[in-house]
């Protein structure tokens, strides 16, 4: 992706110093960064992909000529304007000095600067944007045709500033919409009416040629997305998918699949959609395609910051045991992996993840450092590439500290993310063939979502458990596809909060 401009980073809060610091604080930082950070004693991939950053830093500030360089051409770069504000929330504010390892949890929480936000009156941040539909012969009848309407209405919501290519794929694919500025919309809408079904679903065909049309105007300037729809599953060219994704999100295309009824891949589909920041979403029925595209569309358009990653970077005796997503779309994050693909940012939501940390036993009262973490993107609409934010979470240890309830947006999360795993623990429970474990589990799986309010996804959760008990003889130990998704999906959207303001404040 050509970079028509590049963000100059703030050197000195990468490392960690003000930006008077002395020489001799420069050099303190760096050191101390070392004992954390460096690849011979931390070998989690955050902590050696941010020590890098680190090193660089350290190597123009700790030479006097090459930091007065930096501070002449930071002066004018704007690199102080605090395009993110980041903040970490623990779950204790003072540790516990015991003998034993301890949890700790952590809600990291970033919003973008509001003031960026463009009026009602003016253009939004300008797409790329690539519609994949699935048009073999199960989408046949009301989905193809409610796929139709809703790229009608996509091409209708987009500006002239936008780019829109559309493909059509089956056991072949072909661009029906090259890639073009919207500006003859019913020329644009002439070329989708005719579309038909055919043939069966083989997924690369299509994500090879429409990754092929979002780059050819793939840019810094644009959010590049693109939307794969389908309803069915692919064989044999999982890998070929896979490896095409990870090109496309080194190239900052993003990917976000909608799977209309059940008969697709959830968990193939998830894989491909997070490795990129995107999201997968369960359209139970095509009526909802409508809807979700264009809600989809129009949060793209109010991104200010794109292709927005985040760096978990532990101290070496840490170990992270899980990440999840909480907002804007919930889904559990690779551990293995840094940095994580988290996305775009929006001008009025922000992007909040839950971790669960693994302390090692704390014997002394002191200020122990916990975990640095760095959130880099693209700053779309003044095209600056890499723009950085870093925060470091320190907490004290005590031996005898006092009582504290956790943040109640912990709390939440929490109960919300148990229901989530509940219901993983009994497909995890069918897998190992354990058919009744796996029926008590969804059992109380349902007592729990009718005590939190959730009748509907209580009656599957309870139907599920009695189908189960019910074919155990006949060795179905399987949840039903329709079961599997609500529960999963549905669990899923009990995290994301209730208004878009910030869950901290």
């Amino acid at each position: 992706m050509a970079n028509s401009s590049s963000a100059t980073r703030d050197l000195y809060n990468i490392l960690g110093v003000p930006p008077n610091a002395d020489p001799e604080d420069v050099k303190r930082a760096y050191r101390m960064a070392a004992r954390r950070f460096h690849p011979d004693v931390n070998k989690h991939p955050g902590a050696q992909a941010q020590f890098r950053d680190i090193a660089g830093a350290y190597e123009v500030l700790g030479d006097s000529s090459l930091r007065q360089q930096f501070d002449q051409q930071r002066a004018g770069a704007g690199v102080d304007k605090g395009y993110l504000t980041l903040r970490i929330v623990p779950s204790r504010r003072v540790l516990t000095a015991i003998t034993e390892p301890q949890m700790l949890y952590m809600l990291v929480e970033f919003s973008a600067d509001r003031s960026m936000a463009a009026p009602a009156n003016q253009k939004q941040t300008p797409l790329n944007l690539t519609l994949i539909i699935d048009r073999s012969l199960s989408m046949k009848g009301v989905r193809l045709d409610r796929t139709k309407a809703a790229a009608f209405q996509i091409i209708d919501q987009l500006s002239e500033r936008d780019v829109i290519s559309v493909v059509a794929f089956s056991d072949r694919a072909e661009v029906l919409i090259p890639a073009q500025k919207v500006s003859n919309r019913s020329d644009i809408k002439a070329s989708i009416m005719p579309l038909q079904t055919s043939g069966a679903t083989e997924l690369f065909q299509g994500l090879a040629m429409g990754y092929q049309e979002n780059m050819r105007n793939a840019s810094l300037q644009y959010v590049n997305h693109i939307v794969l729809i389908t309803d069915g599953h692919t064989y044999g060219d999982e890998q070929q998918s896979i490896d095409l994704v990870d090109k496309a999100m080194e190239n900052g295309i993003s990917l976000s699949a909608l799977g209309i009824g059940t008969d697709w891949n959830d968990a193939f589909l998830d894989m491909l959609t997070t490795r990129t920041g995107g999201t997968t979403q369960y359209i139970m029925s095509p009526n909802q395609v409508v809807s979700f595209l264009n809600d989809h569309v129009r949060a793209l358009s109010d991104a200010l910051l794109d292709r927005v990653t985040l760096s978990l970077a532990p101290d070496p005796d840490i170990k992270i045991e899980s990440i999840f997503r909480l907002s804007p779309s919930a889904s559990p994050l690779p551990v293995e992996v840094d940095p994580i693909p988290i996305g775009q940012l929006q001008a009025h939501s922000f992007i909040s993840v839950l971790l669960s940390l693994q302390l090692p036993a704390l014997e002394a009262a002191e200020l122990r450092s916990i975990l640095r973490v760095d959130v880099t993107g693209d700053v779309v609409r003044e095209q600056k590439r890499g723009y950085k934010t870093v925060t470091d979470s320190v907490l004290a240890v005590s031996s005898e500290p006092q009582l504290e309830d956790p943040p109640l947006a912990i709390l939440d999360a929490l109960s919300k993310l148990n229901l989530y795993r509940m219901q993983q623990r009994a497909e995890e429970a069918l897998k190992r063939g354990n058919a009744i474990e796996a029926t008590q589990r969804l059992e109380k799986l349902a007592t729990a979502f009718l005590e939190s309010g959730q009748e509907e996804l209580a009656q599957v959760a309870r139907a599920e458990a009695q189908r189960i008990s019910a074919s155990t003889a006949n060795g179905t130990n399987m949840l039903s596809d329709e079961g599997h998704k609500k529960l999963k999906y549905g669990t899923r959207m009990l995290m994301l909060p209730p208004t878009k303001t910030t869950a901290l404040e």
